[in-house]
């Protein structure tokens, strides 16, 4: 099977769906061709790909294998490169109806690795879990650059400076992550959440757990979730959170908030309200501002500054640790690819299989993914 690597075209997406280090196993079987420049910005060169056993070749080239495997979806000039019939691998945003529809008439067969079901089987492919965790961490890089203190408590000649309190709102793997880089850097931690399991692991990492007491059993329910993520809370919890998260974040000298919900827009966890009452010089990262954002003063792909508070609004954090972002999401391609490549080295789509069949979002001018 000719399996392509196209280069990103998105405006800002440096990472690449197949390193050298994955290329090596595929090409062992498979014809595989890269685009010239594909990994360019994640610290993968042409000539390593080369070593691997790719071939070099053209957008069009990439675009019109058997098998093509990207980080992101394909646009328009992009899927008219693309054979009718081919299979496509990668982040294609199962919950973008119309982007679905426009794959299915290219008759596209398309597998959207978002879609991957949280089970212990499908946790190597789990490329929302692989891709957080590096968000996570660079959040937190990105507010220490931002943060005109020292993070850790000093001791000094000069006097004692004080460790920088950091809010973490949402501790979902991004949040976790979060919580550690930041104890890494000395930072005194407390942690929100709504669903009550995660307090443990808070707690486990160092940070304190801001607990939202449960009045009635609708909230204790909901808020166990499903399938690993969140679900809305009812109005009346969110009230009573946003009213101890406005009383944390006045005291935060750096908020860091997580939230997000499949295919739903981001819940306001810091009103400008909040916003308002925080120190100057505190510092918010938004990391769900692709989904609208948790804060409403947040501007897509913009740093701002509003009521004394820098607001960090950028939208692709793992972009911004390409190398590392790409040779994880290269093995949760690679480790899908074996559910659907059997081992004459053709593809075999087994609907019976709760991961192919979770992912599978169109076959053969037909969209299986229905909208949320």
């Amino acid at each position: 099977m000719r399996i392509g690597v196209p280069a990103e075209t998105r405006p800002g997406e440096t990472r690449v769906a197949a390193t050298p280090e994955t290329v090596k196993k595929l090409a062992a079987q498979h014809e595989v061709i890269v685009q010239s420049g594909a990994g360019v910005h994640a610290s993968a060169i042409d000539d390593a790909y080369v070593a691997a056993g790719a071939r070099i070749g053209t957008a069009q080239e990439a675009l019109g294998a058997d098998l093509v495997l990207k980080v992101r979806s394909p646009n328009a000039e992009e899927r008219a490169q693309m054979k009718q019939g081919a299979a496509l691998v990668g982040m294609l945003n199962p919950f973008d109806t119309d982007n679905l529809a426009a794959l299915a008439q290219q008759r596209l067969t398309a597998f959207a690795l978002e879609a991957a079901p949280r089970i212990t089987r499908a946790q190597s492919m789990d490329v929302l879990s692989s891709q957080a965790n590096i968000a996570g961490y660079k959040a937190v890089i990105m507010a220490a650059n931002a943060y005109q203190r020292f993070m850790p408590m000093l001791m000094t000649a000069a006097g004692t400076v004080k460790a920088a309190r950091v809010l973490i709102m949402g501790v979902g793997v991004a949040g976790l992550q979060a919580i550690a880089t930041a104890k890494r850097l000395g930072a005194v931690i407390e942690a929100s959440d709504v669903r009550p399991p995660v307090k443990e692991q808070v707690e486990s990492l160092g940070a304190k757990f801001i607990d939202v007491p449960f009045l009635t059993d609708e909230e204790r329910e909901i808020a166990k979730g499903v399938g690993g993520y969140a679900r809305p809370m009812p109005a009346d919890w969110m009230r009573r959170q946003a009213e101890l998260v406005h009383e944390r974040a006045k005291q935060a000298d750096i908020v860091i908030t997580t939230a997000l919900i499949p295919g739903r827009k981001a819940p306001v966890l810091i009103a400008e309200e909040t916003v308002r009452a925080m120190k100057p010089g505190s510092v918010i990262v938004d990391m769900a501002i692709e989904q609208g954002g948790n804060c409403p003063l947040t501007e897509l792909g913009k740093t701002v500054i509003k009521h004394g508070v820098t607001i960090i609004g950028e939208p692709n954090l793992p972009a911004l640790v390409a190398a590392d972002a790409s040779a994880l999401y290269a093995r949760n391609v690679l480790d899908f690819l074996k559910l659907v490549i059997d081992k004459d080295g053709k593809l075999v789509i087994d609907r019976e299989d709760e991961i192919v069949r979770a992912v599978l979002v169109a076959i053969d001018g037909d969209v299986l993914r229905k909208a949320a």
